[in-house]
């Protein structure tokens, strides 16, 4: 079973800030070999969850704009 769309949405953003926070840190330098190791092995999972989630969403975003370009009306546009 997929999970929900905004699912996806949150884990990106959980990963990116897990990214982000792994980054901080090891740019100071304050840590040991071994830690800072461990640390880019993991900030090397994230970017490709990150990756991942963005290649996803823009197929998403390429289905919706080829099914929308098919003639599907916008109901936006319907003022």
């Amino acid at each position: 079973m997929a999970k929900p769309a905004r699912s996806r949405v949150g884990d990106f953003e959980k990963s990116l800030k897990e990214l982000e926070t792994i980054v901080e840190r090891m740019e100071s330098g304050d840590q040991a070999l071994e830690a800072s190791l461990k640390d880019f092995e993991r900030g090397m999972e994230l970017v490709k969850q990150c990756r991942d989630s963005l290649q996803n969403a823009e197929a998403r975003v390429q289905q919706l704009l080829e099914k929308d370009s098919e003639g599907d009306p916008d109901p936006d546009d319907e003022e």
